[in-house]
């Protein structure tokens, strides 16, 4: 009994490294330090709403790597969701006309390669509305730093602070100011 125990954690061992998830490839990273470098911007504005987004030291300046590595994080789970979306489409467009579905992607001389070149294609299709979807929400938020800036001027910043701030100091004005006038637009 002894044995099989130890044999059974021998080889959980070795199969658990293999079925954890994946992390993010080096294109996965280099895409997310890009929609980073766009949402943090170059304005003091919208540096300060990133900060405040993603910083979580005292002085919140290591947004940046805070920031990418959740981008990549989510860049790999799009990657893979559309590689899983973009067979699923294949198939179901494949079981409506198989004839059809084979000349429409088949490229060598039988058409046997129709399915691949149609996964592939869908699946950069996919990616591509993804990270469409991410440049959105990075204008949006980009807009509202701006707006929010704009009224703190107009205010003053205590009477920004005690409009938008939730926590006892008040100092989470911005952020939450940003984050509710990015999810209006």
């Amino acid at each position: 009994m002894m044995r099989f125990i130890a044999a059974t954690a021998a080889l959980a061992a070795f199969v658990v490294p293999a079925t954890a998830s994946a992390k993010p490839d080096q294109g996965d990273r280099k895409n997310a330090a890009q929609e980073c470098r766009f949402e943090r911007g170059g304005t003091a504005a919208t540096r300060e709403a990133f900060r405040m987004k993603y910083g979580t030291n005292r002085n919140k300046r290591n947004a940046f790597g805070k920031c990418v590595s959740r981008r990549a994080n989510d860049e790999e789970r799009e990657r893979k969701n559309a590689s899983k979306n973009a067979a699923q489409q294949c198939k179901d467009e494949r079981a409506a006309n198989p004839q059809a579905f084979a000349t429409k992607y088949g490229t060598n001389a039988n058409y046997n390669n129709a399915f691949g070149k149609c996964v592939s294609g869908k699946a950069k299709e996919n990616k591509d509305k993804a990270d469409q979807e991410d440049a959105e929400n990075a204008k949006k938020r980009k807009d509202a730093a701006k707006k929010c800036k704009a009224e703190r001027n107009n205010l003053g910043r205590s009477a920004f602070a005690q409009k938008h701030g939730t926590n006892k100091n008040k100092r989470n004005a911005f952020g939450k100011c940003v984050s509710k006038t990015s999810k209006a637009a």
